[in-house]
């Protein structure tokens, strides 16, 4: 069974109960995702024929079985965590979301994986815009725009791979069609600089969006490398650059989540330097960070989510004194912080220690990590703190049980990972085992934290948050943009204007000179006249639009009837895919099932 099949088929089911059985069906869609995962081989495919082409919605091998189990284990738990949202768009955006992201991950050629991948840059701006306020709405809309932007570049890539080769399995890219897909894939890997949606649109989503948003665009984008790129020298530098970038302006922070978000760019960094190196260790490093970095990122933005849900607050200037009042939330940020960091006895060091290993003789990439890892504890030295340990007076109580428990479970999964390395590694598709507690890599990492609870200790005053506003690459992309529109709507949108209202002006004179004329020389009808009094007035009501489109702008869009229109894209997917199911299944002509040797 295809897992995104059961996701849509949810996504359909969501608005027609309600109450308990509601609350139920959310928590058994994810867990019938998990069993059926059980049961899947690896090696086995669906294939049918559609517009001339073979397509394969579903191709299961070691790799994608562990990335779907990844995501659907972390699926059930931010599930847990939004239970207490009566909002049916929520869940049902929700499904969709994570739908997509297993179609992307089991898609067995170009044709379904662009399918699946254009999903997953619309749904996310879904759910960032079911917060319905102006911020959110011009973040999904710059979201949508960004990812829109990177699957046209894509589609080029894949049809000029298609042109050269006549093929459109996942293999075989190369040149050009390389460059432009490896760019398309970079746009959603938040490659530096086309990253900027990722800091503007998580910490303007609703605290549930931006748990789930943490943990699967960015992570399907890792799984599209390891699948397509594994192995391209300058996919392992950019990786380098990402982490350093995202840590420096996680650093200039003062808005909680907009510092995770950095983290997150940080964070992908490793991941994308695992794979861009393409060894056997450097694979299962990276795949091994993905399971890491969802269970303690989706955490983070857990903690922060659940003190906005109590005080309404998420600049880290207006926090502090949360030790007490919310004890279960900050012991569970503190443990996740040590994991991002990479301190030893938690998950975050068992896959960093992989990814150093993997970088073998590559010093400059290896120092990149490096400096990474210790501005990363810095930073979270800075969130902890001032967020959660410091002394200060504020009105706050724990967080519910239905927010909590999974925050409970995702911090003890980082510890057991940190103690339990094998857990993860025996099933990584490589099967790589390493030995990460020796005392080499344990002096090390004592030397990096050493080195960076110092510099806190010594910058704490430089460090205080003060709520402000760091220029990005963003601002360059909308000045760009700002001209652009200013040209077509004002320059040229006058001079049409002018044009039209010129036009206006001899429509009218003719107008007038042929009825003049007329009483003159001959007889003309009156519907003549009309007609040309007609096209004058009609010419200078285009001028009149124009000129009011130029003083006031183009009219605001609204995101009206949300529901609605996701139960329809629900519905759609889940007859589709019930339908390839169908046909699988029964082994009915046209379908071509195979399992593969």
């Amino acid at each position: 069974m295809h897992p995104a099949l059961i996701f849509f088929a949810g996504a359909v089911l969501v608005p027609l109960v309600k109450g308990r059985s509601q609350k139920a069906l959310i928590v058994l869609v994810p867990l019938a995702a998990l069993a059926g995962s059980l049961l899947t081989r690896t090696r086995v495919e669906w294939l049918f024929p559609f517009l001339g082409f073979v397509v394969t919605p579903f191709h299961a091998d070691r790799l994608s079985l562990f990335v779907e189990r990844i995501f659907l284990l972390s699926a059930l738990l931010i599930i847990l965590y939004s239970l207490h949202v009566e909002e049916d768009a929520h869940h049902i955006a929700s499904f969709l979301y994570i739908g997509s992201s297993l179609g992307v991950v089991f898609a067995g050629d170009f044709v379904a994986f662009f399918v699946f991948w254009k999903l997953l840059s619309i749904v996310p701006a879904v759910l960032i815009w079911l917060k319905r306020d102006q911020a959110s709405l011009k973040a999904g809309f710059a979201y949508l725009a960004m990812h829109l932007t990177g699957g046209g570049i894509m589609l080029v890539g894949i049809l000029l791979h298609f042109s050269a080769t006549g093929s459109m399995e996942l293999t075989g890219l190369a040149g050009i069609p390389l460059a432009l897909v490896l760019t398309g894939v970079g746009f959603k890997a938040a490659f530096i600089p086309v990253h900027t949606w990722l800091p503007d649109a998580y910490p303007k989503a609703s605290y549930t969006a931006s748990v789930f948003l943490s943990a699967f665009t960015t992570k399907a984008a890792v799984y599209a490398l390891a699948r397509l790129f594994s192995g391209v020298g300058a996919v392992a530098y950019m990786g380098g650059v990402m982490g350093l970038y995202g840590v420096i302006w996680a650093l200039r922070q003062s808005d909680g989540r907009k510092l995770l978000s950095y983290h997150i760019i940080s964070q992908v960094g490793y991941m994308v330097a695992a794979i861009g190196i393409g060894t056997r260790l450097g694979v299962d490093a990276g795949l091994s960070h993905v399971w890491n970095h969802i269970l303690y990122k989706a955490l983070l933005f857990m903690c922060m989510g659940a003190v906005i849900y109590r005080t309404g607050r998420q600049d880290l200037s207006e926090l502090g004194g949360l030790l007490r009042k919310m004890p279960i939330t900050t012991a569970t940020c503190v443990i996740a912080a040590l994991s991002i960091s990479g301190v030893p006895l938690f998950n975050g060091f068992v896959s960093k220690a992989m990814i150093y290993e993997a970088t073998g003789g590559q010093a400059v990439l290896y120092w990149m990590l490096k400096l990474t890892s210790a501005g990363t504890f810095l930073s979270f030295c800075k969130f902890t703190y001032f967020g959660f340990l410091r002394k200060k007076e504020i009105q706050a109580r724990e967080a519910p049980a239905t927010m909590t428990i999974p925050m409970v479970i995702m911090a003890s999964l980082c510890i057991l990972g940190g103690l339990y390395p094998a857990l993860l590694t025996g099933i990584l598709p490589h099967q790589n085992r390493l030995s990460v507690f020796t005392p080499e890599k344990l002096l090390d990492s004592l030397v990096v934290f050493g080195a960076g609870g110092l510099a806190f200790r010594l910058g704490v005053k430089v460090l205080e948050p003060h709520p402000r506003e760091t220029r990005d690459f963003d601002y360059l992309y909308l000045a760009m943009a700002r001209g652009f529109l200013w040209f077509w709507r004002n320059p040229s949108v006058a001079l049409a204007s002018l044009a039209d209202a010129a036009g206006a002006k001899v429509l009218r004179v003719l107008a007038v000179s042929v009825g003049f004329l007329g009483t003159l020389l001959s007889p003309v009808p009156p519907a003549a006249v009309d007609r040309w009094r007609l096209r004058a007035e009609q010419a200078a009501g285009r001028g009149q639009e124009r000129r009011m489109l130029v003083t006031y702008g183009p009219p605001r869009v609204e995101v009206r009837s949300m529901e609605a229109a996701l139960f329809l894209v629900a519905a759609m997917l889940s007859l589709l895919l019930l339908y390839v199911a169908m046909g699988h299944l029964t082994h009915v002509s046209p379908w071509l099932p195979a399992a593969l040797p």
